[in-house]
């Protein structure tokens, strides 16, 4: 069975070489536990990994892309191999001269398909494999050519230290009229789907793209604490400089490597993992964002096959960017909108161009 978003998007390359999603509310969301199944969408490994860290007894990482696989079993061999500081050189979020040297360390534990696909990408690795996709490669443009005509290093820098009078600071010295200008049309839906994310994820959108990110990124540069948001410092450095993802910081290091051998990963659309393992109950799943990408139609008939592989209380967690999907009401003696916890850890959603958070749980 072909996933709707195949039949649309090109899928050869790294779309995204970190996931763009915050793994904290992600974690707290699914609350996966010793003994549960999870399953994940891989995207770049970093969410299925931080699931890895509670201990659950399988987590199942699914993604369309072989380049997304790749980046996945990078980190896997990574987490294998190095310490702790290496993984965060590898991946660039440390600065680094000897990035070649680490990759040869892991090398040797790659699937064949994996190290031909990174042997083929040398100027990646030594440039940092956090760096190597599609969307960070658009977040360097903006970085790079775009935020340099608005502000300059020393305002960027002092946005960074974040603490208190953010929202001072964002209307007298940030939000100013080129800012506003620039930052529509750079995220408009022309732009974004030229140079981000494929023009195809945008079939289901209306509206302005770039008018509803700009709020979210208000919201990020004053309701939340820039000091602590990694993602937020990727994007206007190139690195992660006070904050670190879910998956990349020491605490969880370790426990992230001693259940490596409960990851596994498929090439392999969810619909088609569903009906090939008939028996399968899941307790939770992180869904990502695919639902942005399928009709409103085809997102019911996912989350009714996700329902009937699931047990009672397990939770599908998944966001929104631009196109609204959740249960629909023909669903509703299946699953449970948990409407508080969503809008709890969305309000702390520090990955913050999505438009919502929703978290369901299954009945029956």
């Amino acid at each position: 069975m072909k996933a709707e978003a195949a039949q649309h998007a090109d899928f050869s390359h790294i779309r995204y070489a970190q996931a763009w999603e915050d793994a904290d509310i992600l974690v707290e969301a699914i609350n996966p536990q010793p003994g549960q199944t999870i399953l994940s969408i891989a995207s770049a490994g970093d969410n299925a990994l931080a699931l890895l860290s509670r201990g659950p007894a399988r987590v199942i990482a699914l993604d369309l892309n072989p380049a997304q696989i790749a980046c996945l079993e990078l980190r896997v061999a990574a987490y294998r191999t190095l310490k702790h500081g290496e993984l965060l050189e590898l991946m660039g979020s440390r600065d680094s001269e000897r990035r070649g040297g680490l990759y040869a360390r892991c090398r040797g534990l790659l699937t064949n398909e994996a190290r031909a696909f990174w042997d083929a990408h040398g100027a990646e690795v030594e440039a940092g494999i956090g760096g190597a996709g599609k969307f960070e490669r658009y977040f360097g443009t903006f970085r790079n050519k775009v935020l340099p005509l608005v502000h300059g290093p020393a305002r960027v820098e002092e946005l960074l230290r974040g603490g208190t009078g953010r929202v001072e600071f964002y209307e007298r010295k940030w939000n100013n009229w080129r800012w506003r200008m620039m930052f529509r049309m750079f995220f408009s839906r022309f732009v974004m789907g030229r140079l981000g994310r494929d023009p195809s994820f945008f079939r289901y959108v209306e509206g302005s793209v770039g008018e509803r990110i700009l709020e979210r990124t208000r919201h990020a540069l004053t309701v939340l604490d820039p000091a602590e948001n990694p993602y937020l410092q990727w994007i206007l450095t190139g690195q992660h400089t006070t904050a670190l993802p879910f998956a990349l910081r020491a605490e969880n290091f370790e426990a992230i490597r001693a259940n490596l051998d409960r990851l596994e990963w498929r090439l392999q659309p969810v619909e088609e993992f569903l009906a090939s393992e008939p028996n399968l109950r899941l307790d939770g799943a992180n869904l990502s964002d695919i639902f942005e990408y399928m009709s409103e139609a085809n997102t019911a008939a996912m989350l009714e096959k996700l329902a009937d592989a699931s047990n009672p209380g397990a939770r599908l967690a998944y966001w929104n960017m631009l196109a609204p999907r959740s249960r629909p009401e023909a669903l509703a003696h299946r699953l449970c909108p948990l409407e508080e916890l969503s809008a709890r850890l969305f309000a702390q959603d520090k990955a913050f161009f999505y438009s919502r958070f929703v978290v369901e749980e299954v009945v029956n």
